[in-house]
């Protein structure tokens, strides 16, 4: 009756932290600016804008760290997490629109740059940052025309618009040109079944313009009738720039639910994401394969072997893993560090099974800013009960005795190296005036969230782990004394050469989609395939449980009973092939030649492989164990 209590207990704090995480996740969701609105013409229509980034840089600052003109009140935008981590810094803007109603070319500004502003402005240039901007919550889009390999053209979408550029070879090659002319674009959509119009598009097309204008004289530049004629306005001390802009409506066919879609045009890439589900299953039926054929062919004639009656002659001549039966259940070394990488894994697989399911279901589009940021630390915090449980598991079954220190390095080691790193690159940050650095309040929010609410889940979950019964060994099968000789292993069975040799198969499964996820990180595409990439981190899932088995069935059919860090090094080592891809992606892709820079990028890598690592590894670990107790309790023991 006191078991049955304590399982039911259990399934009452699942339950609750299922719903937790369902509530959490949706309040996300439901955020301003994702509901439709309708404008009715001359309806005011705000233009916000965010932050400035570059491919080289990666380093976001505010839009207003630049001479840009600014509204009589700076007002920001009210960010959720996920925003305020990613750098986003919304403010309002002097942009004044109005639904419908066209505007051919109207000042906005005057700016006399003085030495240090005109500095920047030409810094921020050559660094070849963009500026970003939002109406009715959507991002503005430069739009430019794509050359296919059959020769068709299509338009694609990128997300915002450069600060300027330098002169081309019939110009100054060394003069910097500011674009301090934007037209937009605004696309509307209108149907009968609501009241107005609704914004179904917003593109930017920049010019620079070197206006003629007497703020006393002209109401508008008369440089406006022709913007291409006049040449650029180049950025120098005490250069007189006049920000202008213009606005354009028209309709559109594309309804508002499906606004989005230009964003998220890539029907040619679509080819690439199925080669790369088909390329994952050949590797995953290669593996089952080879899994059917062990359990299927060579397990039965193992246990035929192994449970009919033999003489004394034939037992001392028996080879195979049936030897190493009073040694296979025995602790492998460093178990209580081994146990804190199995639970921090089960945590990583929590949170990002339960992502991965509410992405792909539309909860976390990318029309909610931050969502899928915030949505993953809420339930990185709330999967740690998972840490604590599987943990304190794989240590009693081991015999550990060491449970508050098991449970306190299980709630410190992980999120703590995770901390120390994001607070290295948040001071960096700092001392670079990115708008990147995490203010000190959400620093705080995020240590609370830490110690007050994670730390006392891992040990919630670890009292219910101890409180379960010891797994033991199946048959009750004894551990001998004295640990049995391993013999000498041929050279790739050695942990180091198998590991390494078994990591090629998950990478290889998941290196396509690999490429397109480190785009959407540090080259700010749109990425929103969630259901390609849940495919895929199915496969993997699959394809690492299936490489340690094999690895682990080879290693104990060579006598070798030291199998758990193997189960888990094993599937783990797939971190190790994704680290070298990404310095290569660095390599061949990025253009970063700044130190701050280049550590951004290969710190934030280190945090993705290493919570890679433990997640393959949890995963390999799980598998392996519940494959060694089935073929051990399927044979007899003496």
């Amino acid at each position: 009756q006191s078991t049955w209590g304590l399982e039911s207990s259990t399934m009452i704090a699942m339950k609750a932290i299922v719903f937790a995480l369902f509530i959490s996740v949706c309040a996300a969701y439901v955020l301003p600016g994702t509901l439709p609105r309708s404008y009715i013409m001359g309806d005011p229509v705000e233009v916000k804008v965010n932050k400035l980034t570059s491919e080289e840089m990666l380093l976001p600052y505010d839009y207003y760290s630049l001479a840009f003109c600014q509204p009589a009140r700076k007002t920001p935008a009210s960010e959720n997490l996920g925003e305020i981590l990613r750098g986003d810094r919304i403010y309002n803007s002097p942009y004044e629109v109005k639904a419908k109603i066209a505007e051919p070319c109207k000042v906005l500004c005057v700016v006399n740059l003085n030495p240090s502003q005109a500095a920047l402005f030409t810094e921020r240039i050559r660094e070849d940052y963009r500026v970003h901007m939002l109406a009715d919550n959507l991002p503005a889009a430069l739009v430019s025309t794509l050359t296919m390999e059959d020769g068709s053209e299509r338009e694609v979408y990128e997300d915002g618009y450069p600060i300027g550029r330098f002169g081309n070879d019939d110009e100054q090659p060394a003069e910097p040109f500011i674009y301090n002319h934007v037209t937009f674009k605004f696309k509307y959509h209108h149907d009968d079944t609501y009241d107005g119009d609704r914004i179904v598009g917003f593109e930017v097309q920049p010019y620079s313009v070197k206006h003629e204008f007497s703020e006393l004289e002209d109401h508008t530049p008369t440089t406006c009738a022709a913007l291409t004629d006049s040449g650029p306005q180049v950025v120098a001390p005490g250069a007189k720039i006049v920000f202008t802009y213009s606005v354009v409506w028209e309709e559109s066919p594309i309804r508002w639910a499906s606004r989005w879609d230009v964003y998220l045009k890539m029907e040619g890439d679509k080819q690439i994401h199925w080669f790369s589900i088909v390329n994952s299953l050949i590797i995953v039926l290669f593996l089952s394969g080879i899994v059917a054929m062990i359990m299927m062919r060579t397990l039965h004639r193992d246990f035929q072997q192994y449970n009919e009656s033999r003489t004394a002659e034939e037992i001392q001549e028996e080879s195979g893993w049936k030897l190493v039966h009073a040694d296979v259940f025995r602790p492998p070394n460093r178990p209580m560090l081994l146990s804190i990488f199995v639970g921090s894994g089960a945590q990583i697989f929590v949170m990002t099974l339960v992502t991965l399911c509410f992405a792909m279901l539309g909860f976390l589009s990318p029309a909610n800013r931050g969502g899928i940021i915030t949505a993953m630390v809420v339930l990185f915090v709330l999967s740690a009960v998972f840490a604590g449980y599987v943990g304190a598991r794989v240590y009693k079954m081991w015999g550990g005795r060491s449970w508050k220190t098991q449970t306190m390095a299980t709630s410190s080691a992980m999120p703590g190296l995770i901390m120390v790193i994001f607070l290295v690159l948040n001071f960096c940050m700092m001392g670079e005036h990115s708008s990147g650095a995490v203010p000190f309040g959400t620093l705080f929010g995020l240590f609370a969230m830490w110690l007050a609410i994670a730390t006392p889940l891992v040990f919630l979950g670890a009292f219910f782990g101890y409180k379960k019964a010891q797994i033991v060994p199946p048959n009750n099968m004894r551990v001998n004394q004295i640990p049995r000789q391993i013999p000498l292993q041929l050279w790739y069975l050695g942990l180091l050469p198998s590991c390494l040799i078994a990591g090629i198969l998950p990478f290889g499964a998941i290196f396509i989609e690999l490429f397109f996820m480190l785009s959407s990180i540090w080259l700010n595409t749109f990425y929103a395939l969630f259901g390609f990439l849940f495919i895929v981190f199915v496969i993997l899932i699959i394809t690492c449980a299936e490489i340690s088995i094999v690895l682990v069935y080879f290693s104990l059919c060579a006598e070798n009973w030291q199998w758990p860090w193997r189960a888990f090094l094993s599937s783990a080592a797939s971190a190790f092939y994704v680290g070298l891809y990404a310095t290569f992606y660095f390599w061949t892709k990025m253009h970063v030649h700044y130190f701050v820079s280049a550590l951004l990028y290969f710190g934030y890598t280190f945090v993705l492989v290493f919570c890679l690592f433990l997640l393959t590894g949890a995963v390999g670990f799980v598998a392996t164990t519940v494959f060694v107790r089935v073929i051990f309790a399927s044979i007899k023991v003496d």
